[in-house]
């Protein structure tokens, strides 16, 4: 059996494939210390200007994998701790790395599946596809960040709900709750998800790093703390050939090409 995950990094993006399809895709021990690994990798490595995260299968993702969490009940708690400890790390670098995230959800997503694809920058749902909350139906809460992501996506009434009621959102209903950005047609998710992470990897990368940061920065600060976080982020931005090829070549009334530095 190969790795979890699996990852390709080609003309700017980073194609990151959730790849255990005869398993569903579950968050164990070995796929949460590889999604670490190679978020590092998505972060660290300046040629990725946008990362596109898919899956094969019938599921996105099934969530826990409940026969290893089933085998030891004393050693569970510990089990979470290791397991969150990969899972965790590579949320936050996902989260913080300059380049955008493009989360692609072809099917039903579950769990630690639904955090992240409320991490993610943009969320494109095929219309078949599921958002199933899983959590307390277990007897457990989120994890992955869920408790940071999802409030801030589709509100904190909405989560709560969605949590505790163990609910299951459709695509449609995904899209107008605020989790999903854009739904397709199933046929249409890949080449549409393809399409928006070249745009992006297009983008001034530095620019979206300091965005992305911004945005979670906005619940914290008081406005005028926040403003001054926007004035020193334009201003390291106004550093890069991007920002100064961006200014020079609009003034001169034509198009900017951006190379992510």
């Amino acid at each position: 059996m190969g790795e979890p995950v699996a990852l390709d990094i080609a003309d700017g993006i980073a194609h990151v494939t959730l790849d255990q399809p005869e398993r569903g895709n579950p968050f164990d021990l070995d796929f949460c210390t590889t999604l670490s690994r190679v978020a590092t990798e998505c972060d660290e490595n300046t040629a990725v200007r946008a990362v596109l995260i898919t899956a094969r299968g019938r599921y996105f993702t099934v969530g826990a994998d409940l026969k290893t969490m089933t085998r030891d009940r004393e050693a569970l708690p510990r089990f979470i701790k290791d397991a969150t400890v990969g899972l965790h790390s590579a949320i936050s670098r996902f989260a913080r790395m300059r380049a955008p995230m493009v989360l692609a959800a072809h099917a039903l997503v579950v769990g630690g599946g639904v955090a992240l694809s409320a991490a993610a920058d943009f969320c494109l749902a095929a219309r078949s596809a599921r958002f199933y909350a899983a959590y307390t139906g277990i007897g457990l809460l989120c994890d992955g960040g869920g408790s940071t992501f999802l409030p801030r996506r589709v509100g904190v009434r909405r989560t709560a709900e969605f949590l505790m009621r163990n609910q299951t959102w459709s695509a449609d209903e995904a899209l107008a709750h605020g989790l999903v950005t854009e739904v397709v047609a199933d046929e249409d998710l890949t080449a549409r998800a393809r399409d928006l992470a070249v745009e992006l990897a297009a983008g001034p990368t530095a620019s979206f790093g300091e965005i992305k940061n911004l945005l979670l920065s906005t619940w914290e600060q008081p406005i005028e703390a926040q403003m001054e976080l926007e004035a020193r982020a334009m201003a390291r931005v106004c550093r890069t050939d991007d920002a100064w090829t961006g200014v020079t070549e609009v003034a001169a009334r034509r198009t900017p090409e951006f190379r992510g530095h």
